[in-house]
């Protein structure tokens, strides 16, 4: 007579396990799913239209989207959302740099001064377009991309790259700093050869936290950007007259852009920390 098995009980996971898998899955599908539908969509030959089912597969929307009029000036908003995008960015990285330095020691005032620089989170981006539209026009100033529309989008760019910086400031041993000191450095020196490269990965983060709010910004630049619309606001308009998937092809394009430049900034952020982890370990 043989000995009877015994088996290892299951490993029966709790049902909580499987409710929260089914909120994750859930909350995926409905943050992925809409831009996935606009991709595939995006990617019809002439006979597609808005909706599914696709016909045929062809990149024609896209040669459409700059080649055709009719669908909008897209090479002209693309450009100026570049531009703006790159001139915000610098102007963020600078000055956060420079608010990070300042804040690192107490001054008077200095309360009121960082309350005044995150105010602008509070209002709403519209209201704050409209403001800053309804200014220029009190003074009898034209409203531009690369004035009001730069203004606009600064008051949201900086204090998010202020408060990064703040992080990454906080983090900072100023014994580098006495050290190089003691070895004869001069402030400027200091601060270009010992601040700034340590601080790089942090300038990375705030720059792309600069270009990437500039580059999709629509509610601070609808009332402030003119006559001349940036990419935002040039596809808010294409919905109205435009009824073909070139405005879902459009809308592959810029987020391809967005997503090479955070790739861009997160590879150079990894680039640097490992080479600085090989330093330390060859030192």
């Amino acid at each position: 007579m043989k000995a009877p098995v015994i088996r290892p009980p299951l490993d029966r996971r709790p049902w909580t396990f499987y409710v929260l898998t089914a909120l994750f899955v859930s909350y995926v599908l409905a943050l992925y799913g809409p831009m996935l539908c606009i991709y595939l969509l995006s990617f019809q030959d002439l006979r597609g239209g808005l909706v599914f089912p696709m016909k045929g597969l062809s990149v024609h929307w896209f040669v459409d989207l700059f080649t055709q009029v009719r669908t909008g000036d897209v090479k002209g908003s693309f450009d100026r959302s570049i531009k703006l995008a790159v001139l915000v960015t610098l102007i963020t990285v600078v000055v956060s740099f420079l608010a990070g330095m300042a804040f690192r020691r107490r001054f008077r005032g200095d309360t009121a001064v960082f309350y005044l620089m995150i105010g602008s989170l509070v209002a709403p981006g519209l209201v704050l377009g409209i403001g800053i539209g309804l200014l220029f026009q009190f003074f009898h100033l034209e409203p531009s991309w690369f004035t009001s529309a730069l203004g606009a989008q600064l008051s949201l760019t900086l204090p998010f790259g202020v408060l990064v910086m703040f992080a990454v400031i906080s983090r900072f041993d100023r014994r580098w700093e006495e050290a190089a000191r003691d070895l004869g450095a001069s402030p400027w020196q200091i601060t270009r050869m010992v601040v700034i490269p340590i601080l790089l990965p942090g300038l990375v983060a705030v720059a792309l936290f600069g270009f990437t709010l500039s580059y999709d910004e629509f509610a601070r630049t609808l009332q402030t950007s003119g006559s001349l619309n940036t990419l935002p606001v040039e596809i808010w308009t294409m919905t109205l007259n435009v009824t073909s998937p070139s405005l879902y092809a459009l809308g592959t394009v810029t987020t391809i852009v967005s997503f090479i430049i955070i790739g861009v900034c997160l590879g150079s952020i990894a680039q640097m920390q490992k080479r600085r982890a090989m330093r330390k370990a060859t030192h």
